[in-house]
């Protein structure tokens, strides 16, 4: 027998405000309890199994939906541990977890007396008169069921089974690798020379990244993109621009113990398998099946123009830059570590600001108040900081959120600056998703960003693109915060794939509002707002190098694509990478926003296998939803925002998306209108 003694402040969350006591919990802790809870989460399933009444909706589904709380718990803290404040413990513990995970889920998906009962109500679905949530979750759990193997002979399940647990262990691998490389990797600066074209906030931010990592009068280059793209924006000095680009674009193919090459063929390999188990002709067959999209004919049909008109667009672009190049008399032709560099001064030339001139302006503390307004304005949500209360870091804040009418909506947490411990990105997860089934709860939702740590006593400044991540996430965080269903299955951001991100980029374009802009961006040391002047120019740029933004989105998402129906075995995963771009005319003076090695997106798991492309996805569905509220010249409409909210951010996957977007915006969108939004038309 296992055992059962385990720190029960894992799995009883009694902490201020409902929260875990995250200073009772050490590293060491998890094992015991996740022994403990994968047991227990077994003896919920027995228990629903061994019942010899008539399967029904409550003792049958009902009862697997509350199934595994206490397994629920704590795996919703260690997987925030292992993305946002990781150790060598934490990831010894992760590569042993995540298989063992997946044979744990394999175990029950596999069940033949569970998926028995599960499909005796399903058979039965349109005599039982149900609602249209509790109908959609029975048919979302039946067809999990059976894409998780539940129909294959004993032989395919167990074939099945050790496929994804292999899958689990190569993308804990895949991640840490990654998080490694960017770690391991400083570029240390000395002298005045080499820190020529920086501005301040770059200087200090990177003075911050060299002590962190203990070197004094020291200024270090990361492969955080709040350091890296600044400095490759403004660095003068060529030679380091391409050392730090070149280290950027390596990371998972350095060789040594860090190197992916081998485990993304293994990943391709068995994700092919996995497909052909389950009577699938590829990997993105089976993972597009339960999107919106439903085929990568489908996803082909979109990706395809767009990388044409991009293409055009960024060779239009690069002739600019090149006439730059030739201006200052330089003798060399734009290599990807000159993009940014005299794209910026382009820009400057072009709309006469930078970066730079804007960023004082961009305080993180007044983006988040923006992000909290808007939240406000759109849906009566109100955001109280709560201070004090321990969280998984010290820089961690936690926000009780509010509804209009005065109850209690949820709580919001925000960790907002990179360090070593930390993956890259940002990204939006739960330590508890709403839901009203059994007892019901309120949902607890946070985000993740990789913002610089400014020096003590100095405010962190964002750049444009910084700001519209943490509204993006942000949006993703209001998806979880105002869902409002009955079953757990369809809560908050429990939709297909390429509807997921429709709620987050649509809310970026309200940070581009004039009257939010206005009100939050204001100078850090004098508190004036932008100048009307300034903010004119911001928004008369936003399409600015669009081409080349553009590019990088769609190559990555079209070698996902590739990867994922190739018919032949792929050996070498960067060669095929580099044979798919020359066959799309790639432009050589820019690489994929993701290289394969580091995608983590596609290889840390399977979140976004296949499905890269969701993002141009749900922006087809983003640049038309907003257009709704400018054909009314009102950015806060009352009327649209209440549909905005019932519709897209409180109904979860309760039911069809495209059933959903057509409730609040009476159509579904071509994709003419994103295509004018990124100015590549």
């Amino acid at each position: 027998m296992p055992s059962t003694k385990h720190n029960t402040a894992l799995t009883n969350w009694n902490g201020p405000l409902g929260l875990p006591e995250f200073g009772a919990i050490k590293d060491e802790d998890f094992a015991t309890a996740f022994e403990a809870a994968l047991a227990s989460d077994l003896a919920d399933i027995e228990v629903i199994v061994a019942n010899e009444e008539e399967p029904t909706i409550s003792n049958t589904l009902e009862a697997l939906q509350l199934s595994g709380n206490a397994l629920n718990r704590v795996s919703a803290i260690f997987w925030l541990r292992a993305g946002a404040h990781t150790n060598d413990a934490i990831q010894a513990l992760e590569r042993e977890v995540a298989p063992k995970m997946s044979r744990h889920y394999s175990r029950i998906m596999m069940d033949p007396l569970l998926f028995s009962k599960i499909n005796t109500l399903y058979e039965k679905r349109k005599t039982l008169g149900l609602d249209i949530e509790t109908n959609r979750v029975l048919e979302k759990t039946w067809k999990g069921f059976v894409r998780s193997g539940a129909k294959l002979n004993e032989t395919d399940k167990a074939q099945l089974a050790e496929v994804n647990e292999k899958l689990a262990s190569l993308g804990a691998q895949f991640g840490q690798n990654v998080l490694k490389d960017e770690a391991d990797w400083a570029l240390l600066l000395t002298s005045e020379d080499d820190l020529a074209g920086l501005p301040d906030f770059l200087r200090n931010s990177m003075r911050a990244a060299a002590q962190e990592r203990g070197h004094e009068n020291t200024w270090a280059v990361t492969l955080s993109r709040s350091i890296i793209e600044p400095f490759l924006c403004f660095s003068e000095n060529r030679s380091l621009r391409e050392a730090a680009f070149t280290a950027w674009s390596l990371r998972g193919e350095n060789g040594g113990d860090t190197d992916n090459r081998k485990i993304i063929t293994e990943i391709i390999s068995l994700r092919d398998r996995k497909a052909k188990l389950l009577g699938y002709d590829n990997f993105a067959a089976f993972k597009l099946d339960d999107t919106m999209a439903k085929t990568p004919d489908a996803v082909m049909q979109l990706l395809e123009p767009v990388w044409e008109k991009a293409k055009a667009k960024a060779h239009d672009e690069e002739a600019e830059l090149e006439r730059l190049i030739l201006e200052e008399g330089g003798n060399h032709g734009v290599a990807p570590w000159d993009w940014r560099h005299y794209a910026e001064k382009l820009r400057a030339q072009k709309f006469a600001f930078d970066e730079a001139e804007l960023k004082p302006y961009l305080q993180l503390d007044k983006i988040i108040e923006a992000s909290f307004d808007v939240a406000g304005r759109l849906f009566g949500l109100k955001f109280e900081e709560r201070k004090g209360i321990k969280a998984w870091h010290p820089d961690v804040r936690v926000f009780e959120v509010f509804n209009a009418d005065g109850t209690r909506c949820g709580l919001f947490l925000g960790d907002y600056f990179a360090r070593t411990s930390k993956r890259s990105g940002a990204w939006m997860s739960a330590l508890q998703s709403q839901h009203k089934l059994g007892g019901g709860q309120k949902p607890i939702i946070y985000n993740v960003m990789n913002f610089s740590k400014p020096a003590q006593g100095q405010p962190a400044l964002l750049s444009l693109d910084d700001a519209r991540t943490l509204f993006h996430e942000f949006g993703h965080a209001l998806h979880g915060l105002l869902s409002n269903v009955t079953w757990p299955e369809v809560s908050g951001t429990s939709v297909s794939r390429d509807f997921v991100e429709l709620p987050s980029q649509l809310y970026e374009h309200w940070l581009s509002v004039p009257e939010i802009l206005a009100k939050y961006a204001v100078h850090y040391e004098n508190g004036e707002a932008i100048p009307k002047e300034l903010l004119d120019k911001v928004l008369a740029a936003q399409k600015f190098n669009a081409g080349f933004q553009t590019v990088e989105f769609t190559a990555s998402a079209l070698v996902d694509m590739a990867f994922h129906t190739s018919k032949t075995t792929i050996e070498d995963p960067l060669e095929f990478e580099k044979t798919t771009l020359a066959a799309l005319g790639m432009p050589k003076a820019i690489i994929m926003r993701h290289r394969t090695p580091h995608f983590l997106h596609v290889f840390s798991g399977d979140g976004y296998s296949a499905g890269y492309y969701s993002y141009m996805w749900s922006e087809v569905l983003d640049a038309d939803a907003f257009a709704a509220f400018e054909e009314t010249n009102d950015p806060f409409n009352a009327e649209l925002a209440d549909k905005l909210k019932t519709y897209i951010y409180s109904a979860g996957g309760s039911r069809d998306p495209e059933e959903l977007y057509k409730n609040f915006r009476g159509k579904m969108p071509s994709a003419d209108a994103m295509i004018e939004k990124r100015g590549i038309n």
